[in-house]
Protein backbone atom coordinates (compact mmCIF):
# COMPACT_ATOMS: atom_id res chain seq x y z
CA UNK A 1 0.00 0.00 0.00
CA UNK A 2 1.33 3.73 -0.91
CA UNK A 3 2.71 5.34 2.76
CA UNK A 4 0.26 8.53 1.12
CA UNK A 5 -3.03 5.71 1.24
CA UNK A 6 -1.74 4.25 4.58
CA UNK A 7 -1.05 8.39 5.69
CA UNK A 8 -4.56 8.78 4.97
CA UNK A 9 -6.10 5.72 6.47
CA UNK A 10 -4.47 6.48 9.78
CA UNK A 11 -6.03 10.25 9.72
CA UNK A 12 -9.49 9.38 8.79
CA UNK A 13 -9.34 6.54 11.45
CA UNK A 14 -8.30 9.35 14.35
CA UNK A 15 -10.86 11.80 13.08
CA UNK A 16 -13.20 8.98 13.20
CA UNK A 17 -12.47 8.29 16.95
CA UNK A 18 -12.44 11.56 17.73
CA UNK A 19 -15.49 12.33 16.85
CA UNK A 20 -16.73 9.10 18.70
CA UNK A 21 -15.18 10.37 21.83
CA UNK A 22 -16.59 13.72 21.35
CA UNK A 23 -19.77 12.98 20.52
CA UNK A 24 -19.47 10.78 24.26
CA UNK A 25 -20.91 14.31 25.57
CA UNK A 26 -24.03 13.16 24.92
CA UNK A 27 -25.29 10.15 26.63
CA UNK A 28 -27.49 8.33 23.85
CA UNK A 29 -24.09 8.66 21.66
CA UNK A 30 -22.69 5.37 20.67
CA UNK A 31 -18.91 7.03 21.06
CA UNK A 32 -17.48 3.33 22.33
CA UNK A 33 -18.63 2.00 19.16
CA UNK A 34 -17.88 4.64 16.81
CA UNK A 35 -14.80 3.91 17.94
CA UNK A 36 -14.54 0.09 17.54
CA UNK A 37 -15.71 0.36 14.28
CA UNK A 38 -13.06 2.96 13.06
CA UNK A 39 -10.38 0.39 14.63
CA UNK A 40 -11.90 -2.60 13.03
CA UNK A 41 -12.14 -0.97 10.08
CA UNK A 42 -8.63 0.19 10.10
CA UNK A 43 -7.75 -3.45 11.03
CA UNK A 44 -9.83 -5.00 7.88
CA UNK A 45 -7.88 -2.01 5.58
CA UNK A 46 -4.83 -2.21 6.74
CA UNK A 47 -4.54 -5.61 8.29
CA UNK A 48 -4.44 -6.69 11.84
CA UNK A 49 -1.17 -9.08 12.55
CA UNK A 50 -0.86 -10.86 15.56
CA UNK A 51 -0.86 -7.59 17.86
CA UNK A 52 -3.73 -6.11 16.14
CA UNK A 53 -5.57 -8.83 16.93
CA UNK A 54 -5.05 -8.26 20.45
CA UNK A 55 -5.21 -4.97 20.87
CA UNK A 56 -8.45 -5.28 18.94
CA UNK A 57 -9.84 -7.60 21.20
CA UNK A 58 -8.85 -5.34 23.96
CA UNK A 59 -10.32 -2.43 22.48
CA UNK A 60 -13.78 -4.54 22.02
CA UNK A 61 -13.84 -5.49 25.78
CA UNK A 62 -13.56 -2.04 26.76
CA UNK A 63 -16.17 -1.19 24.05
CA UNK A 64 -18.80 -3.51 25.91
CA UNK A 65 -17.41 -2.49 28.96
CA UNK A 66 -17.88 1.00 28.78
CA UNK A 67 -21.59 0.34 27.27
CA UNK A 68 -22.48 -2.07 30.15
CA UNK A 69 -21.32 -0.04 32.97
CA UNK A 70 -22.82 3.55 31.47
CA UNK A 71 -26.08 2.45 31.97
CA UNK A 72 -25.54 0.69 35.33
CA UNK A 73 -23.67 3.40 36.41
CA UNK A 74 -26.77 6.36 35.75
CA UNK A 75 -29.55 4.00 37.15
CA UNK A 76 -27.67 3.38 39.83
CA UNK A 77 -27.38 6.96 41.11
CA UNK A 78 -30.65 7.72 40.08
CA UNK A 79 -32.05 4.86 42.20
CA UNK A 80 -29.49 5.83 45.63
CA UNK A 81 -31.27 8.83 45.26
CA UNK A 82 -34.71 7.14 45.54
CA UNK A 83 -35.47 6.79 41.94
CA UNK A 84 -38.40 4.38 40.78
CA UNK A 85 -37.72 1.71 38.12
CA UNK A 86 -40.45 2.19 36.03
CA UNK A 87 -39.54 6.47 36.20
CA UNK A 88 -35.82 5.40 34.81
CA UNK A 89 -37.52 3.22 31.94
CA UNK A 90 -40.09 5.97 31.03
CA UNK A 91 -36.50 8.30 31.05
CA UNK A 92 -34.73 6.11 28.71
CA UNK A 93 -37.24 5.24 26.44
CA UNK A 94 -38.04 9.29 26.15
CA UNK A 95 -34.03 9.78 25.64
CA UNK A 96 -33.94 7.30 22.83
CA UNK A 97 -37.43 8.10 21.41
CA UNK A 98 -36.68 12.02 21.21
CA UNK A 99 -32.76 11.96 20.42
CA UNK A 100 -33.93 9.93 17.11
CA UNK A 101 -36.70 12.47 16.49
CA UNK A 102 -35.18 15.54 16.91
CA UNK A 103 -31.64 15.15 18.06
CA UNK A 104 -29.58 14.21 20.97
CA UNK A 105 -29.54 17.42 23.08
CA UNK A 106 -33.47 16.90 23.05
CA UNK A 107 -33.08 13.49 24.25
CA UNK A 108 -30.66 14.95 27.00
CA UNK A 109 -33.27 17.56 27.77
CA UNK A 110 -36.23 15.15 27.52
CA UNK A 111 -35.11 12.30 30.16
CA UNK A 112 -34.73 14.42 33.04
CA UNK A 113 -38.29 15.79 32.60
CA UNK A 114 -40.05 13.07 32.51
CA UNK A 115 -37.73 11.33 35.30
CA UNK A 116 -39.38 14.59 37.26
CA UNK A 117 -42.94 14.11 36.33
CA UNK A 118 -42.40 10.14 36.50
CA UNK A 119 -41.50 10.79 40.02
CA UNK A 120 -44.04 13.48 40.76
CA UNK A 121 -46.84 11.27 39.73
CA UNK A 122 -45.49 8.65 41.69
CA UNK A 123 -45.91 10.89 45.36
CA UNK A 124 -42.98 12.90 45.68
CA UNK A 125 -43.03 16.61 46.70
CA UNK A 126 -41.25 18.89 44.02
CA UNK A 127 -38.07 18.76 46.21
CA UNK A 128 -37.83 15.41 46.10
CA UNK A 129 -38.24 14.76 42.51
CA UNK A 130 -35.99 16.85 41.90
CA UNK A 131 -33.40 15.00 44.14
CA UNK A 132 -33.73 12.03 42.26
CA UNK A 133 -33.28 13.68 39.15
CA UNK A 134 -29.78 15.50 40.53
CA UNK A 135 -29.27 11.44 41.18
CA UNK A 136 -29.73 10.62 37.36
CA UNK A 137 -27.55 13.66 36.65
CA UNK A 138 -24.95 12.98 38.58
CA UNK A 139 -24.83 9.33 37.37
CA UNK A 140 -24.98 10.92 33.74
CA UNK A 141 -21.45 12.85 34.63
CA UNK A 142 -19.82 9.75 36.35
CA UNK A 143 -20.93 7.57 33.43
CA UNK A 144 -19.41 10.48 31.02
CA UNK A 145 -16.46 10.17 32.58
CA UNK A 146 -16.19 6.39 32.68
CA UNK A 147 -16.75 6.42 28.93
CA UNK A 148 -14.46 9.01 28.12
CA UNK A 149 -11.43 7.40 29.94
CA UNK A 150 -12.28 4.59 27.99
CA UNK A 151 -12.39 5.89 25.12
CA UNK A 152 -8.85 7.67 25.33
CA UNK A 153 -7.61 4.09 26.61
CA UNK A 154 -9.24 2.64 22.80
CA UNK A 155 -7.83 5.39 21.01
CA UNK A 156 -4.17 4.98 22.86
CA UNK A 157 -4.38 1.45 22.26
CA UNK A 158 -5.22 1.63 18.63
CA UNK A 159 -2.55 4.06 18.63
CA UNK A 160 0.02 1.81 19.95
CA UNK A 161 -1.20 -0.75 17.15
CA UNK A 162 -1.21 1.89 14.42
CA UNK A 163 2.42 3.41 14.42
Amino acid sequence: MPVWLETSITIITLIVMLFGLFGLIMPVFPGLVIIWLAALGFGIVSGFGTTGWVIFAIITILMLAGNTLDGILMAKKALDYGAAKISLVLAALTSIIVSLIFSPIGGLIAAPIVLYLSEKNQGHTSEEAKEITKGLMVGWGWAFALRFLLGMMMIGLWVVWSF
